[in-house]
């Protein structure tokens, strides 16, 4: 965030930009994300054998908007930090880099059709996700932090749930 001296003080983005670079690429990763997956429900997807834990395909959207509503809100936070503050680059490129590997997770499981691809990104994408909510808390951006545990817990779910797909489909 850049910042310029006025009359001694510090003068900060208006808060809109800083909402809108936090809104935006979310919106954009969960429309490519649905775009990826929607066609692939009900022909490929609902052809695969899957577990009995798997859950009713309605509540995948309402969890996704909630987690992805989550996320804009931890990186708004952190875009309010100061330009200077230690450690908010890194937390803004991981929060990015966790969000590519995301809709990247789309792409293989449901656009490539693979389970296995989609458990090797998922791997991937949690440890991504623990580096955020580790560069969060080194920024100092604690709350973006705990608002990343619920995203946390449920890619940790979908990683389960991914693997026992794949494994029921081998």
């Amino acid at each position: 965030m850049s910042t310029r001296e006025i009359g001694g003080t510090a003068a900060r983005r208006p808060a809109w930009i800083d909402l809108l670079l936090a809104v935006v690429p979310v919106v954009v990763v969960s429309l490519a994300g649905s775009a990826l997956t929607v066609p692939e429900i009900a022909g490929w997807y609902a052809g695969l054998a899957k577990p009995s834990f798997n859950p009713p395909n309605w509540l995948f959207g309402p969890v996704w908007t909630l987690l992805f509503a989550l996320m804009a809100l931890a990186a708004f936070r952190v875009w309010r930090l100061p330009a200077g503050a230690p450690g908010r680059g890194e937390a803004l490129l991981a929060y990015h880099v966790q969000l590519v590997l995301n809709l990247s997770w789309s792409a293989a499981f449901f656009a490539a059709n693979s389970p296995a691809a989609g458990l090797a990104v998922i791997a991937v994408l949690i440890a991504a996700i623990l580096w955020t909510i580790s560069a969060f808390l080194r920024a100092g951006a604690r709350l973006s932090a705990a608002l990343f545990l619920p995203y946390l817990a449920w890619v940790a779910f979908a990683a389960v749930l991914n693997g026992t797909i794949w494994w029921l489909n081998s």
